[in-house]
């Protein structure tokens, strides 16, 4: 008996890459000595395989059973060596499944799919964020980046990369070059101690992490959508030489948000009602139709269906040039709700 008990406790320190091979091994060798012992019972290889599993899971269903004595014996042999090693494997198999589980929520996985936003940075903004890519597309899936232990947000399509940003392996570990885009916010934690003292670092953290992205993008000739938080409108001078698109400034557009809420009341719940996707109605961007020669054309057909068309890229002033053409690279966006958008899209 202690013997047996050295021989599973040995099992059990055995790696898992070499006891999976030996397990598979042991089934198939057991329904080959099954099979020969006693070919009228079992019939197949097959059957005798199907035999050893049932009877090794302690299932038994008694549809075969050994009927010759030296099978019986095999039997005998198989319940003692065979059950021990089915526990270890079970427990391998339970081990392994909790250290990935623990590999994931710790960030320490690679993340291989495509199309994907990544977040650099944690906060309650980041959160935020994460929930309106949620809402927003039902596909697309979320990558954080993040120096926390574990993952900040549970949810089957937001996965998380424990790394400095900065660092162009954490980046690459977040599949980069096949993402739809990043944005990068503002570090919370320097925030928290720098704030008053000097905002420059925190955006110098930002700017670090831009460059890293930016190297990457021209050793791998890639153009990644880039959209950075600052702490102060005029630092976004010092992001000119990295390849970052539009910028965030917390800053002011908090400020200005809070002095218009004064001026016009309820305005700022019509930004936001605007600018997220959970709600209804709100902006959109749409493509150009082929039949559309001016803004005016575009204009008066997005009116019958419903919408109203705003702006091209970030020109708001189409209204005062209806007349003009549309460009071929126009970025066109309107206002609408979401039913008039598919109608749109759909062409009907």
């Amino acid at each position: 008996m202690n013997n047996i008990r050295k021989f599973l406790l040995n099992l059990i320190k055995v790696r898992t890459q070499i006891f999976f091979p030996f397990f598979l091994i042991y089934i198939i060798t057991a329904a080959f000595i099954a099979y020969y012992l006693e070919p009228d019972t079992f019939g197949s290889l097959l059957t005798s395989f199907y035999w050893v599993l049932t009877t090794l899971s302690t299932i038994g269903f008694g549809d075969y059973a050994p009927v010759t004595d030296a099978g019986k014996i095999f039997t005998i042999c198989l319940y003692i060596s065979g059950i021990g090693l089915v526990s270890v494997f079970i427990g391998k198999v339970v081990r392994s499944v909790n250290h990935f589980e623990k590999r994931r929520v710790g960030g320490k996985m690679d993340y291989t799919g495509k199309g994907h936003i990544i977040l650099i940075g944690w906060s309650n903004k980041s959160k935020i964020a994460t929930e309106e890519i949620l809402q927003s597309d039902k596909n697309t899936e979320t990558v954080i980046i993040s120096n926390l232990e574990k993952s900040p947000y549970d949810h089957d399509r937001v996965f998380f990369v424990r790394g400095d940003a900065t660092n162009q392996r954490t980046l690459l570990r977040a599949n980069l070059q096949k993402a739809k885009g990043v944005i990068i916010f503002a570090d919370h934690i320097m925030q928290d101690h720098y704030t008053k003292k000097d905002p420059l670092l925190i955006d110098g953290k930002t700017l670090l992490v831009a460059t890293a992205i930016t190297s990457i993008e021209e050793e791998m000739n890639l153009s990644i959508h880039v959209t950075a938080e600052v702490i102060e409108q005029e630092h976004i001078r010092l992001f000119k030489h990295v390849n970052v698109d539009e910028f965030v400034p917390t800053q002011e557009m908090i400020s200005q948000a809070a002095v218009s809420s004064l001026f016009h009341h309820g305005v700022t719940r019509m930004y936001t009602e605007l600018m997220s996707k959970q709600y209804d109605e709100g902006m959109h961007e749409i493509k150009r139709r082929p039949e559309w020669n001016t803004y005016r054309d575009a204009f008066i057909d997005l009116l019958d269906k419903g919408a109203t068309l705003i702006a091209d890229h970030n020109d708001l002033k189409i209204h005062k040039k209806l007349s003009h053409p549309i460009p071929e690279n126009a970025q066109l966006f309107v206002i609408c709700d979401k039913e008039t958008l598919k109608r749109i899209n759909s062409g009907t």
